[in-house]
């Protein structure tokens, strides 16, 4: 175990002493910075088992991955695949830099392991984002790389479809596979999009946009698509149906939860956002059953939502899911974490 792991434990209390969004900076920045040293890369590295998994036709080094959301510019792609993750995911990207939502928007519930955010995709944009993720050499060194790409905060729900289909081909060349975030609660009406004709409207046009970029550029990228854990179960098949018309080839279950009912009573709690952490964990459990019910055994499912310990990790893989991701139990946890998953999968 790297001293990285034993160090977080320590380094936790000042962490939690800030505010949670200026921690988040600092840990990023620090952990670049052993990185970027070759006298103190090899304190962080992790080196789990290999336990060899496969999503989307991706051959995976160990199926625990990273969670867009973490490293929205993809700045850090390279440090952070280095704490032992089998895949890596950032973002998400929008085409233009937007600031997202005024500060502070990010609050820690300790109680429940939890946090809530109001960040709305908050990046520097399409053009630094794929600048970044050419400089970094996680691929080369054969680690599977997922980019999250979203809508603009100012574009009309109406033509979020085409900031999609920007954010699609930007990514494109540069990606493992591409996640469709509709389902983030920060950005106004974003989750209207899972719905009805909106969702058949924004998968088709991806479709066609896939297919020309394939030819183009001679290699098919598996497209995701990330959703809420706020879904009713008819509201889960419709969008299962809808993954599997419009040759989709996986799904990320699930973002961060509108409800407030586990939290109730601590403090922060009804701050506006989405909650994630260990609140979350059993709402992902019944979409990913419900997922896994309806698109059978062939489909690619990544569990996300509340996973801080190993346990929770497997629990996400027995109700269906394939591989799973960390976000929350990471800033809780710390990079030991990802071996203690790993090694409950294995």
């Amino acid at each position: 175990m790297s001293f990285l792991f034993n160090a977080y434990a320590l380094a936790r209390p000042a962490l939690f002493a800030l505010d949670a969004e200026t921690a988040h900076e600092l840990t990023l920045r620090k952990l670049q910075q052993a990185y970027d040293c070759t006298l103190t890369r090899g304190l962080i590295a992790g080196d789990p088992p290999r336990v060899p998994a496969t999503i989307m036709g991706l051959a995976l080094r160990n199926p625990v991955g990273l969670a867009a959301g973490l490293d929205k510019n993809g700045a850090h792609i390279d440090a952070l695949g280095s704490l032992g993750f089998g895949f890596v995911e950032v973002g998400t990207v929008t085409p233009r830099p937007q600031p997202g939502n005024p500060k502070p928007r990010m609050f820690r519930l300790p109680r429940s392991q939890a946090l809530i955010n109001r960040l709305g995709f908050n990046n520097q944009g399409l053009a630094a984002f794929v600048a970044n993720v050419q400089r970094s050499q996680w691929r080369a060194g054969g680690g599977i790389l997922g980019l999250n790409i979203g809508k603009n905060a100012d574009t009309p729900i109406e033509q979020a479809a085409s900031d999609y289909l920007l954010g699609l081909e930007g990514v494109y060349p540069h990606a493992d596979y591409v996640t469709v975030n509709i389902s983030s609660p920060n950005t106004a009406n974003l989750r209207s999009l899972q719905g009805g004709d909106e969702l058949d409207g924004l998968l088709a046009q991806l479709r066609d946009k896939r297919r020309e970029l394939e030819d183009r550029h001679d290699r098919r990228v598996p497209l995701a698509v990330k959703i809420a854990p706020d879904l009713q179960p008819g509201q889960v098949d419709h969008i299962a149906q809808a993954l599997a018309r419009w040759d989709v080839d996986g799904v990320i279950a699930t973002n961060t939860t509108l409800s407030r009912q586990a939290v109730q009573g601590q403090p922060h709690a009804q701050e506006q956002g989405g909650l994630s952490g260990p609140p979350v964990h059993e709402l992902s459990l019944a979409v990913i059953a419900r997922l896994r019910q309806q698109l059978g055994a062939g489909f690619s499912i990544i569990g996300v939502g509340g996973i801080v310990s190993g346990r929770q990790a497997r629990e996400k893989i027995e109700a269906g899911a394939d591989a799973v991701q960390l976000y929350t139990g990471l800033i809780y946890r710390g990079p030991a974490l990802v071996q203690e998953c790993v090694r409950a999968l294995g």
